[in-house]
């Protein structure tokens, strides 16, 4: 039980042991939360003002079309009215309370009429309305942030950003092959769900239940073993909006995402990639098995179409960022589709690039930072995509780097001339999260966002010399 509910709970079951310090403590406490509704900005003071003077001139309009006289009558009757009350009450007196009067009854009136509104909209009362708009217009003015990538890692960053900014885009590849979204792709042709159903997840208000019935895989029933429910959910509505854009924009706003989740291209795209040894291998989770270092990496059809929807997007941004996750199978596949790129190459806006804290074997095996960095430049045709890259500063813990050797990964070194000649900014930071129990190594999806949105900040007051610099965020 939460300690809110606790909290009412006794005080239902206690109504009159509440201690003076209390009932004082809770008239504050709804003071503070009125005066919030004079806060600039809310746009609702002008609209109650409005409001009142409309009152007032249909008042008056009725009395001039039923041929009163309004404003002599009503001038008569406050002058009599006034001087029997000064004459019962001295002025000195009479004047305080029919002003105190006057303002009990506005702060009554508009508590009740604001209560009798978070009742209908919040029904479950476990935050104020006014709490709710502030909440809601901070977030509307926030930097309209454009992220690509793909699995776990996306979600993880999306996670975060979505308390800072509800501007959020977050463009997603569309070459997965493997799991459940590879048996819907082979056996109902549909493209394959499974990154945008952990991005809205990840973006809905209900995150924490919507993750787990998202993310819930059937362990029976005929063709459903193996499934999750929301990769089923998403090929539903699919089928019945027509498409997967129009899917995802339907399940949003069923599901309440903050902001939007766009595939980078409506194209069923396979990827391929050429190892060194001379092998070629198509498909997403075929490159990852075949463990080779690669070479070089496409996708077939080559140069897909992108959404619009994404182009419009990054050409709106404030912000773009690039990852985290899989480098050769999340990251790259996004800019495999050139008109995405050349969209992100024609923005003066800060780029960054988050690199990823550990190597994944069959792809970045013994990959330096500055590695990562000429992958993505490669794939794009040797172009300075981004400004900047997010490197971890600390190393994981000795209990996790025995975990991930066993896997053949390690942490990925960060090599600071070598990237320093690459033109790259650097921020050093501690965004990792580091499972005690498991040892397992993550993104911390809230330490991320506020070191994202803090260069944000920064970056945008500095002139163009200092952008080149290393940036220790601690």
């Amino acid at each position: 039980m939460s300690n809110g509910l606790l909290k009412h709970a006794l005080q239902a079951l206690r109504p009159g042991r509440r201690s003076p310090q209390t009932r004082r403590s809770r008239s504050s406490y709804r003071v503070s939360q009125w005066f919030k509704w004079l806060s600039p900005g809310l746009s609702v003071k002008r609209w109650l003002v409005i409001s009142a003077g409309g009152v007032v001139l249909f008042g008056l309009g009725l009395a001039v079309w039923s041929r009163q006289t309004p404003v002599y009558r009503l001038g008569q009757f406050l002058s009599d009215l006034l001087e029997t009350v000064t004459r019962l009450i001295p002025n000195y007196l009479s004047g305080p309370l029919v002003m105190g009067l006057g303002l009990l009854l506005i702060f009554w009136g508009q508590t009740r009429s604001l209560g009798a509104i978070t009742e209908v909209l919040m029904p479950e009362g476990d935050e104020e309305l006014i709490d709710r708009l502030m909440t809601h217009r901070r977030l509307h003015r926030g930097p309209k942030v454009v992220v690509l990538g793909g699995g776990t890692g996306l979600s993880t960053l999306l996670r975060g950003l979505k308390a800072y900014s509800a501007n959020i885009t977050a463009i997603v590849t569309v070459a997965d092959d493997g799991g459940s979204s590879g048996r819907l792709r082979r056996e109902i042709g549909v493209l394959p769900p499974g990154d945008i159903r952990n991005c809205l997840a990840a973006l809905a208000d209900e995150e924490k239940l919507l993750t787990e019935l998202f993310q819930y895989r059937f362990r029976a029933g005929d063709g459903l073993t193996g499934h999750s429910f929301g990769n089923l959910f998403l090929t539903a509505m699919s089928e019945v909006t027509g498409d997967l854009e129009q899917a995802i924009a339907a399940s949003s706003k069923v599901l309440a995402v903050r902001g939007q989740v766009l595939p980078a291209t409506l194209t069923d795209v396979c990827l391929w990639a050429e190892l060194e040894d001379g092998r070629y291998v198509e498909g997403e989770s075929n490159i990852t098995q075949a463990q080779g270092t690669i070479l070089k990496i496409g996708c077939i059809p080559a140069n897909p179409p992108a959404l619009p929807r994404a182009l419009a997007a990054i050409a709106e941004a404030d912000y773009i960022i690039l990852g985290p996750g899989s480098l050769y199978t999340s990251v790259i596949p996004n800019l495999l589709v050139p008109e995405i790129v050349e969209a992100i190459a024609q923005q003066q806006v800060p780029r960054v690039y988050i690199c990823n804290v550990m190597t994944q074997l069959g792809e970045t095996d013994d990959y330096t930072v500055s590695d990562h960095i000429r992958a993505i430049d490669q794939a794009v045709g040797d172009r300075r995509l981004f400004d900047a890259v997010l490197v971890q500063k600390k190393s994981p813990s000795a209990q996790s780097l025995i975990r991930y050797a066993q896997e053949d990964s390690y942490p990925v070194p960060f090599d600071r001339d070598a990237v320093m000649r690459l033109g790259r900014r650097v921020i050093l930071a501690n965004v990792m999260h580091e499972d005690p129990e498991t040892g397992l190594v993550r993104h911390d999806s809230d330490r991320l966002a506020r070191i994202l949105l803090r260069w944000y900040s920064r970056i945008q007051g500095l002139p163009g010399g200092e952008r080149g610099r290393t940036k220790d965020e601690g």
